[in-house]
């Protein structure tokens, strides 16, 4: 995924307020898996938004919010799009050995996955940690589904060792892009070769993304 380089951004207002995002436009379709509100599951994608929003964001179309921003970007094709209240110029990245991901990680809303719901939390408030990976070699179905899952791991790992009683948050996460063709790897387990990798990689931007006064702190 060597056009995966780096995101560019734009910016556009809505209700009076300059909101930057982050694009990543591929000069061809990825094999990606995603939880994210536009172009979440397996499919080929062409490209990636990631959209700061504000703390109060309210909407329940995220995915034609999405799409919109795409249009505006000129993006075209199927792609995928995430939203997150951190600005996403402060997007922290981490590489090791051809694998990348890129992180917005705003902490505003910690949770431990399997804990009662607070029932004095605001469930609409977002904070969001989001993750974008690429990798060089092409995954088989079953390994991109272990890649989540070991992102996942690595993520909760740096949050534990920064002193946080946390897992994640509510609205996390992730996307996972490699080539479409040649050899599937058939493994993303954290101890197979491609996914010690991004497990690496994804508690290096995570740690570094969360730490205090790190780039996503506070959102």
């Amino acid at each position: 995924m060597s056009d995966l380089a780096r995101p560019w951004f734009a910016t556009r207002t809505e209700d009076g307020t300059a909101l930057p995002y982050a694009c990543w436009a591929l000069t061809g379709p990825a094999l990606a898996i995603s939880s994210a509100p536009l172009g979440g599951g397996i499919g080929l994608r062409w490209w990636v938004i990631n959209a700061t929003v504000p703390m109060s964001y309210r909407r329940d179309d995220p995915d034609a919010h999405l799409t919109a921003l795409a249009d505006q970007a000129d993006l075209r094709g199927p792609g995928v799009g995430l939203l997150t209240g951190v600005d996403v110029r402060r997007t922290v990245t981490c590489d090791e050995a051809g694998v990348r991901i890129w992180a917005t990680v705003g902490l505003g809303t910690p949770i431990l996955a399997a804990a009662d719901p607070d029932p004095g939390a605001d469930p609409g408030r977002v904070g969001t940690i989001n993750l974008v990976a690429a990798l060089p070699v092409r995954l088989s179905d079953a390994a991109l589904v272990n890649a989540v899952a070991t992102i996942t791991e690595a993520k909760s790992q740096a949050l534990v060792e920064l002193g946080l009683r946390a897992t994640g948050t509510a609205t996390d996460a992730v996307v996972v892009l490699c080539p479409p063709d040649g050899p599937p790897e058939p493994y993303g387990g954290p101890r197979s070769t491609w996914g010690a990798r991004l497990a690496r990689v994804a508690h290096r931007t995570v740690h570094d993304g969360a730490r205090p006064g790190g780039p996503g702190h506070a959102g």
